[in-house]
């Protein structure tokens, strides 16, 4: 299919399916910013205008950097199963000893400068396209939960109609700027097959960019040629329209799986969101420090070798990073430890000149209760300081992510509304320095009718669709709703009034004819 394909296929897409203006889509916009929320067109990613808070000086990223150059290479990172891969390292001047491979000091450094530090991810709907880098931030849904916790309050293996639900709630929050990857796990279709269905869900139900497979490399495949029949051969492969997760099997190994799908993407210059998965005290050293000195060692040896797959292949620098309870192993989060790891790596990230992932709304509850959203707000707000790019689990992740929750997903993203007009920063124009009001009112006297709050007041402030700031008289009258039976009525508004995206009828028709192909040429497996 041409190259125009992308341009066709985001054609008239957007709130209510329907073809309209620039001045329409922008109107709408001001609409979803002032209330808050509601299904509508997404707001732009967000471009901070805040600093980063760091929290290691010169002399401790010096530290750090020498450590992790110590570990590459004295100890080495293991590539299992993977004779190419050591056959490339080897041909890179690393020294392989069976499987671990030890780097000779700054050879993964000189390898990652061909990665770009900034890069457009393509949507199919060229207006929901976003930055990745910079003082760019994304918010993309969570990711990989086996478990739903449903509007009737049932926790339950998801579906692959939980799933379409969930990348529809993406599609139509405000302040999401993806419609994600694996939202949920839809166990109802088999193993082998369920990628095929996820990845055209993403294509069907929503316009925004999206993630691919990575459970195994001919999967990752699959994702490249269901893109490809939307965006055209030439522009995937000189054009990144998929981020994809690529986990270290921390510490210090990667898998025949991951660095197969790494393979895959980056042949194809997709991107690889390369992340160590650390639980502090069981995967890293108790210490942030400690912790530092291996993400950073392991993220040097997997986005490095992106760049000996393709010189130019995208990748970011990412990290999850959560503690242990000492007591019962079990994972923590929202607690400070974690956060230094993740400032800290943001400051890594910087000087290595990547992109850098971290964070979300990360909780261990059971449940969205005041446990859940005070985890939450501590690692998304971390998330937004340390100037993260591609913000992983924004929204719907619950009990330490094995469960997405439709209504955690829906206070979530009222949440990621205010980071987003927080990260504006103060407004300095001469309407906000507001002198002509303080001459107006003068001493004594009140702002509620001055002019200057009668032409500001719908903008002034964000307008949350879910907190309750009502009188208690107001609140028992309207039935003592508590904040989740909020987020379950209007997430039941939401999926109500979902339409779909306009998607061309033939690109629609070579989707499904692709997936046909491939399921009739495997049979079912569940493991």
């Amino acid at each position: 299919m041409s190259d125009d394909i992308q341009q066709v296929a985001g054609e008239g897409a957007g709130e209510g399916g329907g073809r309209r203006s620039r001045e329409g889509r922008g109107a709408a916009a001001r609409r979803a910013s002032r209330t808050g929320g509601g299904p509508g067109p997404s707001l732009p990613y967000i471009t901070r205008k805040i600093k980063e808070y760091e929290v290691l000086d010169e002399e401790g990223l010096q530290l750090i950097e020498n450590n992790a150059d110590r570990v590459l290479e004295e100890i080495g990172i293991e590539f299992r199963d993977d004779a190419e891969a050591l056959q490339l390292w080897r041909e890179a001047g690393a020294d392989v000893r069976g499987e671990r491979v030890h780097f000779p000091k700054g050879l993964c450094r000189e390898l990652l400068k061909t990665a770009p530090s900034n890069f457009t991810w393509h949507a199919r709907n060229p207006e929901r396209s976003v930055h990745i880098g910079g003082k760019a931030t994304v918010f993309v849904p969570v990711y990989g939960p086996p478990f739903v916790r449903d509007l009737e309050g049932n926790r339950r293996y998801a579906t692959i109609e939980d799933f379409r639900n969930f990348v529809k709630l993406a599609y139509m929050a405000p302040s999401m700027h993806s419609s994600g990857g694996t939202v949920c796990e839809p166990v109802d279709v088999p193993v082998n097959k369920r990628h095929l269905d996820m990845v055209y869900t993403h294509l069907k139900y929503s316009d925004k960019p999206f993630m691919g497979s990575v459970t195994a490399p001919e999967r990752a495949e699959d994702s490249i040629a269901m893109a490809k029949l939307v965006f055209g051969d030439e522009f995937v492969e000189n054009n990144t329209v998929m981020m994809n997760l690529i986990n270290a099997n921390s510490p210090m190994v990667f898998d025949e799986t991951m660095v197969g799908a790494l393979k895959v993407y980056a042949r194809h210059n997709q991107a690889c969101v390369v992340s160590p998965f650390i639980l502090s005290g069981a995967m890293s050293p108790v210490t942030v420090a400690g912790t530092l000195t291996q993400i950073l060692a392991e993220v040097l040896a997997g986005a490095s070798f992106t760049q000996l797959i393709r010189k130019g292949a995208p990748v970011l620098f990412g990290t999850f990073a959560a503690s242990i309870s000492m007591q019962s192993g079990a994972p923590t989060f929202g607690s400070p430890e974690p956060s230094l790891v993740s400032y800290g790596a943001a400051q890594l990230a910087r000087r290595l000149g990547i992109p850098f992932r971290t964070g979300g709304s990360l909780c261990g509850s059971k449940i969205p209760d005041a446990q859940a959203a005070h985890e939450s707000a501590n690692t998304l707000n971390m998330t937004l300081l340390a100037g993260t790019n591609f913000v992983l689990h924004a929204a719907g992740w619950l009990e330490g992510g094995l469960v997405a929750s439709y209504e955690k997903f829906m206070i979530d993203q009222d949440q990621l509304g205010m980071q987003q007009k927080f990260a504006e920063g103060i407004d300095l124009s001469e309407n906000a320095q507001a002198l002509d009001a303080i001459r107006e009112v003068g001493p004594g006297s009140h702002y509620l009718g001055c002019a200057h709050t009668q032409a500001n007041f719908q903008t002034a402030f964000y307008r949350s669709p879910l907190a309750d700031n009502n009188s208690f008289e107001q609140w028992e009258i309207e039935g003592q709703k508590r904040i989740e039976d909020r987020a379950n009525a209007l997430c039941r508004t939401w999926l109500e009034n979902y339409e779909a995206p306009y998607l061309d009828p033939a690109i629609d028709d070579a989707l499904l004819a692709y997936i046909k192909e491939r399921k009739d040429s495997m049979p079912d497996a569940f493991t």
